[in-house]
């Protein structure tokens, strides 16, 4: 029953003209970073690839997600180049994909102070499978969903479009900044009727902190402990979420702890662990759900695997920024 008033709420914000559908968003934001501002493409300057998988509200059967992506910094260019590809799906009935290119243009501000500036482009499409999908006229009050629906079939059951985004990032020796907008066109996702996709805004912003009493030294196992404390602001037409929190890094472990929340009501806490070894890394993140879903959501897990390749050899020394890497 659970998974049945869930097709009929996919179904009907899949349906109505005046549907104003939000981005899937992830926990482990550092672990993503192209899918959090375009302006990263090529900030950790050396070739890396990223996968991450999503399942939210797992006991409703509700949102899958998953990311792969690539970037580095390209001499010639000045800048980085990252690509990415995003699945999602809603139940059985609502899938969308797209493949994003981006370009990242790296300029010194100062000495000790840089500045990313990125453009995007993406090609996106959206799919409905009409036939998982459930309505009120197919129950019958005592033995359930035994009628076929009224309901009418869209005219078109996929919707591709163009999709463009730009973002900045500003960087010193142990912070950063900076504000990414998705959606600039507000191209057309809708099937029966026209439908803008709502311009998305995300700000955020963090800094790492070495509490070790000698910063100079560290054991045979253990690099200097970090802290770093991060806050990510999301905006998309009325939706608005705050996440903030910190990372412990003490290399090669990393753990953290956050809190999600919209302007009307809390969301979640958020806890990660993450190991990283020589040129791999992996991350789990567990979302325990504190909203009015709490009791039938199942909360939402997240694994991150990230691959970080060593660099081609370089004519000048380049600033990476320091941020977290889940």
């Amino acid at each position: 029953m659970k998974k049945i008033i869930l097709f009929a709420l996919i179904a009907f914000m899949a349906l109505v003209g005046e549907l104003k559908a939000q981005d899937p968003h992830f926990s482990q934001f550092y672990a993503n970073p192209l899918y959090v501002n375009p302006a990263f493409a090529g900030s950790n300057v050396c070739p890396r690839m990223g996968f991450t998988v999503r399942d939210q509200w797992p006991s409703l059967g509700a949102f899958q997600t998953a990311t792969v992506s690539y970037d580095q910094y390209v001499d010639f260019l000045s800048g980085g180049v990252g690509a990415i590809i995003l699945g999602d799906k809603a139940g059985d009935a609502f899938r969308s994909t797209s493949f994003s290119l981006m370009y990242s243009l790296r300029l010194k501000l100062t000495r000790k102070i840089n500045m990313n500036l990125a453009l995007q482009a993406s090609v996106a499409n959206r799919s409905l499978d009409f036939t998982n999908l459930t309505f009120a006229d197919m129950i019958d009050p005592r033995y359930g969903f035994i009628y076929s629906t009224q309901a009418q079939v869209p005219p078109s059951l996929s919707n591709t479009y163009a999709d463009f985004a730009a973002g900045t990032v500003v960087y010193g020796e142990n912070w950063y900044g900076g504000a990414a907008f998705a959606h600039l066109t507000q191209p057309d996702d809708g099937f029966v009727s026209y439908n803008r996709l709502p311009l998305k805004i995300t700000v955020h912003g963090g800094a790492k902190f070495n509490i070790s009493r000698d910063k100079r030294r560290t054991n045979a196992f253990f690099g200097a402990p970090i802290i770093s404390p991060n806050i990510i602001y999301n905006m998309q037409g009325k939706f608005h979420d705050l996440n903030y929190g910190l990372y412990l890094d003490w290399s090669p472990f990393i753990v953290g702890a956050w809190f999600r929340q919209g302007f009307e009501n809390p969301d979640a806490f958020v806890f990660m662990a993450g190991v990283q070894h020589g040129m791999f890394k992996i991350g789990y993140s567990y979302d325990i759900t504190v909203s009015s879903l709490s009791n039938v959501s199942g909360g939402a897990h997240e694994l991150s695997l990230g691959v970080q390749f060593n660099c081609p050899e370089k004519r000048k020394k380049l600033k990476s920024i320091d941020c977290p890497t889940f």
